[in-house]
């Protein structure tokens, strides 16, 4: 599940998901062995930064959020519309200090609603109620504070620390982050430490990992030609649901304690089908310049990856129903408590655009659809079976068809009134063996978006994810 990364043009590792449940705003994708890396980064500022923007350029004073599984602990816990506030300190031009508080709203109310001096009428409600209000606002559990250090080492060097508590305890239940980035030529280094580092797999589920640390080293993005990564992680101590003390389904076994090494490679290539040439309007500049032009384009993706596992996540698991397994080549010692799997995979993508997003009306209909084969051994045997049972004029089993179907994500953008448009994200999952239902729709989100002109292409986004139940407001970056 990639939600809120959109189904984008660029390479097939997976992004941070946004996400209201903690104050970073962050998880990472839980990678299914051998499946894309997990740690690539797309362009995105950190959520205090983002915070200022909005207060000092958008009038904004607060951001609004909403999770239905908010960070808490203890007592009152439940989640529910928050709002967030950011003070900044930039003590120099290379280092950037800020304070994020989140304040409960939901829970501020609900309190509020349950205390008898609020609810009793008498000839003094209103200052009753204003003292029920004041008592209940110096509530420290219903704050949130995050602690923020960026600092610009060089040009090409950047430090992030952070820190995050809850509930108005520093000591309970913390989380911290700290994240070094150096910028080479062609390349992209990237070390983190998180504990505990958030996670979620591709049912929406948020997983907790003690600590979790990882190296990543990626080349540079490109619109068409090879690619490589690199990616040594160490995750430490049990893993378990966020925010629950109980775990009634198995952990996924790549957030296992354990060292493993990832490495992929991949070739991209695109083609364009059809490209406008309506005339631009002059002296008006494109809300976004990496949607100014329309056109119909093609573009594909084949690579490999390779990961090496040394502990428990080094276990393998099988798919129901399944005596092939995941997929791929795989090998397990467990003498040596360590295994190595391989495999293929594969994307291919269609993009089409009208208008060139200039003019104040209608002047934008995108609509983007992905097919996925991330399995990519497991659908060359489906595809080769499939074959030959149609050369032999016999019918290919469900089973064969099911190898060979993709996993499919489709975007819809429309302009609607001058830098406001409306988006709508959509998975579309395939079980050819289900006849009552061979085609569900999942992972929905929707989303007004406010293209940034004077950015060039940036925008702010409000999305809603009705699987999820939350609600976020943010920035992104140079995205389409």
């Amino acid at each position: 599940m990639n939600r809120l990364r959109w189904v984008g043009e660029g390479d097939i590792w997976e992004l941070d998901m946004s996400t209201p449940v903690t104050l970073e705003a962050t998880a990472r994708a839980v990678s299914d062995d051998p499946l894309p890396l997990g740690l690539s980064r797309g362009i995105r500022l950190s959520r205090p930064k983002q915070a200022e923007f909005f207060h000092r350029f958008m009038a904004t004073p607060l951001i609004p959020s909403f999770s239905s599984l908010r960070h808490t602990t203890g007592e009152g816990g439940g989640g529910g519309l928050s709002l967030q506030r950011v003070i900044t300190f930039p003590f120099s031009n290379n280092w950037l200090l800020s304070l994020l508080g989140q304040f409960d709203v939901q829970r501020f109310v609900s309190e509020v609603k349950k205390s008898e001096d609020f609810v009793r009428g008498s000839s003094s409600a209103a200052a009753s109620r204003l003292n029920t209000i004041t008592k209940h606002l110096k509530d420290k559990s219903l704050y949130a504070l995050g602690f923020c250090s960026e600092l610009l080492l060089t040009p090409e060097d950047t430090l992030l620390l952070s820190y995050d508590t809850y509930k108005g305890d520093l000591q309970k239940n913390p989380r911290a982050k700290a994240v070094f980035n150096h910028k080479f030529p062609l390349h992209n280094l990237t070390a983190e430490a998180v504990w505990p580092g958030l996670f979620v797999d591709k049912h929406g589920e948020y997983w907790d990992v003690p600590l979790s640390m990882a190296i990543d080293l990626a080349s540079l993005p490109a619109e068409s030609g090879p690619s490589y990564h690199l990616c040594l992680h160490h995750n430490s101590g049990s893993p378990k649901k966020f925010n629950s003390e109980t775990i009634d389904v198995p952990p996924p076994p790549s957030l296992l304690p354990g060292l493993s090494l990832k490495s992929a490679v991949s070739y991209r290539t695109n083609m364009d089908l059809w490209r406008g040439t309506i005339p631009k309007l002059e002296n008006c500049k494109p809300y976004d310049i990496f949607l100014s032009i329309p056109h119909v384009s093609v573009s594909g993706i084949i690579g490999s990856v390779m990961t090496a596992a040394f502990g428990e996540n080094s276990i393998r698991t099988k798919l129901e129903k399944d005596s092939e397994g995941v997929g791929g080549f795989s090998l397990n010692l467990p003498s040596l408590n360590s295994g190595f799997m391989a495999d293929a995979l594969g994307r291919a993508s269609l993009t089409a655009q009208y208008g060139n997003f200039q003019k104040l009306f209608f002047d934008l209909t995108r609509f983007h659809a992905r097919l996925d084969f991330p399995q990519g051994l497991r659908f060359l045997t489906g595809a080769t079976t499939v074959a030959q049972e149609l050369l032999n004029s016999r019918q290919p089993s469900l089973e064969a068809f099911q190898k060979i179907c993709p996993e499919v994500s489709v975007s819809l953008q429309q302009q609607i009134v001058g830098p406001f448009s409306l988006r709508a994200e959509c998975g579309i999952q395939i079980d050819v063996k289900n006849g009552a239902n061979p085609v569900t729709i999942n992972n929905t989100v929707f989303a007004i978006e406010y293209a940034l002109r004077v950015l060039t292409s940036a925008k702010a986004v409000a999305w809603y994810s009705p699987k999820q139940k939350e609600f976020m407001v943010e920035l992104r970056f140079f995205e389409t």
